[in-house]
């Protein structure tokens, strides 16, 4: 992706056909990263919801009918939790590891609905697993973004400690994502305190990173908030209901931007 242009003046890219991708409209994203946590996988329950699954690829398959350029992230939660599985008592390198694993699965479900639904995806991952997935290289993600087809990226970053969401954020700026999508599940946005304990919490329709990171907002890691903070890449908190992943592509004004003003 050609960066510091605007949208209106990049170059279409060719598909796998040899012929030509039209790009989205002028006020539509042109390339986007966006983050499922494992929880939305499953429906709120353990593994995957192919119902779930399903509805989800279809909302990407219209966005990637647009013309807009999607990569993904994923997490794992509706296997396994790093973080919980080590205050059992698990080792917590061992624990991130598995956690993980649970991701790969994740994107392999998401994959194949994909691809059901018309659209070519490539998996990649940060731990080598050469007969399901390909590693993760940054040049050939953006080039398989560039021929149309959705990248999902999988194993977090292939060290303990480090949670989704923050390798959301540096696989946005590796490869020039223009923001990062942070799709939740119950929550539609950034809210002054917990929206499902305090009826009375307030949601933000813009906040900036610090705000955020001062209040101690539980809304990512804060890891993740200052690396999009230290490199202008905005955010953007939104609920995973019927069609706002296309309508958040397109520029509507839902969910919370997270920006420097």
């Amino acid at each position: 992706m050609t960066k510091g242009l605007p949208m209106s003046e990049i170059q279409a890219a060719p598909s796998p056909s040899g012929t030509t991708v039209s790009g989205p409209p002028e006020n539509w994203y042109r390339r986007v990263l966006l983050k499922l946590s494992g929880e939305v996988f499953g429906g709120g329950r353990i593994g995957v919801d192919p119902n779930v699954v399903s509805a989800l690829a279809l909302e990407i398959a219209e966005v990637v009918a647009g013309g807009t350029q999607v990569a993904i992230v994923v997490g794992g939660g509706n296997f396994f939790r790093g973080a919980e599985l080590s205050q059992r008592g698990m080792d917590r390198d061992r624990a991130d590891y598995m956690g993980m694993l649970g991701t790969v699965m994740n994107c392999l479900a998401l994959q194949d609905f994909l691809e059901k639904a018309g659209v070519p995806t490539r998996v990649q991952t940060a731990i080598t697993m050469g007969q399901v997935a390909e590693p993760y290289i940054p040049r050939r993600a953006e080039r398989h973004l560039e021929k149309g087809r959705v990248v999902i990226f999988g194993a977090g970053a292939g060290l303990p400690y480090f949670s989704t969401d923050t390798v959301a954020a540096q696989r946005a700026l590796e490869i020039g994502c223009e923001v990062l999508l942070l799709g939740k599940n119950g929550v539609d946005g950034v809210y002054d305190s917990d929206p499902r304990h305090n009826p009375d919490a307030q949601r933000f329709t813009n906040i900036t990173y610090d705000d955020v990171l001062q209040r101690g907002l539980q809304v990512a890691d804060a890891t993740a908030f200052s690396l999009c903070r230290d490199n202008r890449m905005p955010i953007i908190v939104f609920a995973l209901a019927d069609g706002n992943i296309a309508r958040v592509v397109r520029g509507e004004k839902i969910g919370t931007l997270v920006s420097t003003s």
